[in-house]
């Protein structure tokens, strides 16, 4: 199985493509090197997090800290969208509204993965591996 089957890190692809969209389209110019940089930033850290901790799934201690670090991205995430809304820079309500739950649905999401990953006692490989693939 690869990190690419992984509902959280496809959300987390969809986000990094439309928030990069956003902060070049409809983000005044300065912004484009200030908030606009730290956004794109932090979800492309939600999304490569995923991919690293993936890849030391075999150690789930290891595995859980690096999906923490993906909470906290999508945290930052999150703020650094909040921070654009509420300075005005960035005016669309409805695209505002639809990243805000986007965002805290990966952050759910991702709190469920971690938890299924302390639950199990079986090798964190099968864990994630579908036996109907």
């Amino acid at each position: 199985m690869s990190y690419k089957k992984l509902e959280i890190w496809q959300i987390a692809r969809d986000l990094v493509i439309v928030i990069h969209k956003m902060t070049l389209e409809e983000l005044p110019k300065f912004e484009l090197y200030e908030e606009g940089s730290q956004i794109r930033r932090s979800i492309k850290s939600v999304k490569s997090t995923i991919v690293e901790g993936y890849g030391r799934r075999r150690y789930k201690a290891e595995f859980i800290h690096f999906l923490i670090y993906a909470i906290a991205s999508n945290d930052e995430t999150i703020d650094h969208l909040e921070n654009l809304f509420e300075t005005g820079s960035l005016k669309n309500n409805a695209l505002y509204e639809e990243l805000h739950n986007r965002l805290n649905t990966l952050g759910k999401k991702i709190n469920l993965f971690i938890q299924s990953v302390e639950k199990s006692h079986l090798p964190s490989k099968t864990i994630l591996e579908n036996p109907h693939e």
